[in-house]
């Protein structure tokens, strides 16, 4: 049996890691993981100082190889920072880059949106009305797929025979086709619209149909529509392992299984250039920068670039108590105060967030509306941080969950069930 393969953006599962308690007594022993170097001035230094507090002992108890954040109030820095090393010797900074995996679905799903508000498509349209030949062409909507209403079953998880291939060949380059090759002739888990599943299926398909709605490659509208007008210049699209320079680099144990290497052998892989086509739709396959995710954030959490009408649909939390697991079905899942579904972005009580996590890189950007708290960080690990079977937390989210409740207790982000 092989290792699952991790999801790029899953909150249902990582919302769920409890908040370490009292990680601030005085009797803690103080972690011995250098403290970075801040990049720029902040507008609050006793907040940066605890925050810097809250990363130092996250580092030492999570064996957190590096982390860089990036939170703001209301536009101002409250921490700009790099902690760690990318690689032994080599100290994590600012301006790396790392992939970013589904920050890019809340691109698509904006992309979809201002081709909404445009009235050049409805979210109501059928599939088949732009990629006929597509599975399920036919029973799904565009609104469903960027909202995994569309019952489509997952081609990674839960996929035993994707696992596979992806870990068999990590530097394989992967293709629409081959994607989709995986739930070919799989029946729908029920009625398009009237639960929900995660599936990565559903925006390789819409990154399909939007291409033949703006009759351009799908890496060039997400540039022209989404990033450019965002000003998100550290953000670029590649079908390689190729990542920008200066690079954090990236070290996973999730072959463990896949190799058969028993839990009491060392085993580390570097996985920094493992080619991560097989994630999302083409041209949605990016990497980015804390300041990119950052602003990415502010973007979602106020809408920019969408009519308010769109921005409204995309952080609506209207499936809370409208969903439920499903017998056979991997990722359906209960939308509830800890985690829902938006179209393209998480809703975690009262903050909007995107999580990331594969091969080694952990992610989580997030704002909170009512008080204009932006967070993004970037994680990676050690090899003390990998379990028996090579599993490991999205780090990022706990960190995001303590420097959230630290700035906003009254609307702490929920830590799931």
């Amino acid at each position: 049996m092989t290792a699952m393969r991790r999801g790029v953006g899953i909150v249902a599962a990582v919302l769920g890691v409890v908040l370490l308690a009292g990680c601030f007594g005085p009797a803690q022993e103080r972690p011995t993981t250098p403290a970075g170097t801040a990049e720029s001035g902040s507008a609050d230094p006793a907040k940066a100082a605890t925050i810097t507090q809250i990363v130092q002992t996250q580092m030492a108890q999570a064996h957190l190889k590096s982390v860089i954040i990036r939170v703001s109030v209301d536009g101002k820095d409250i921490i700009r920072q790099a902690f760690g090393e990318s690689m032994t010797g080599v100290p994590a900074t600012v301006d790396m880059h790392f992939r970013n995996g589904a920050v890019a679905i809340q691109y698509v799903a904006i992309l979809l949106l201002r081709l909404v508000d445009e009235k050049k498509v409805s979210l109501d349209d059928k599939l088949s009305q732009y990629v006929p030949d597509a599975p399920y062409a036919d029973e799904v909507t565009l609104g469903q797929l960027a909202q995994m209403t569309s019952g489509i079953p997952d081609y990674v998880l839960g996929n035993d025979a994707f696992t596979q291939a992806s870990y068999d060949d990590v530097y394989r380059d992967w293709t629409p086709q081959e994607q989709l090759s995986y739930v070919a002739g799989q029946p729908l888990f029920y009625k398009p619209g009237t639960n929900w599943n995660y599936a990565h299926t559903n925006y390789v398909l819409l990154g399909l149909a939007l291409e033949k709605i703006t009759g351009m490659p799908l890496d060039r509208a997400l540039k022209e529509q989404v990033l450019d007008p965002l000003h998100l210049t550290g953000t670029v699209a590649s079908q390689t392992a190729e990542i920008p320079e200066p690079v954090l680099h990236a070290f996973t144990a999730e072959r463990r299984p896949f190799f058969g290497i028993p839990a009491d052998q060392p085993f580390l892989e570097e996985s920094t250039y493992w080619n991560p086509s097989w994630t999302l739709a083409r041209g949605s396959v990016e990497t980015s920068t804390i300041d990119d995710l950052h602003a990415t954030a502010i973007a979602v959490g106020t809408g920019a670039l969408l009519s308010k009408e769109s921005h409204a649909a995309m952080i609506s939390p209207k499936l809370r108590g409208t969903t439920s697991a499903l017998p056979g079905c991997p990722t359906c899942s209960a939308m509830d105060e800890a985690h829902t579904y938006g179209i393209g972005v998480w809703i975690a009580g009262n903050w909007l967030v995107q999580n990331p996590l594969f091969s080694g890189y952990a992610a989580t950007e997030a704002y909170l509306p009512s008080q204009k708290i932006a967070i993004a960080v970037a994680v990676t690990f050690d090899e003390a941080a990998f379990g028996p079977s090579g599993d490991y937390p999205n780090t990022a989210t706990t960190l995001f969950q303590q420097i959230g409740s630290y700035l906003a207790p009254d609307e702490a982000p929920p830590t799931g069930k």
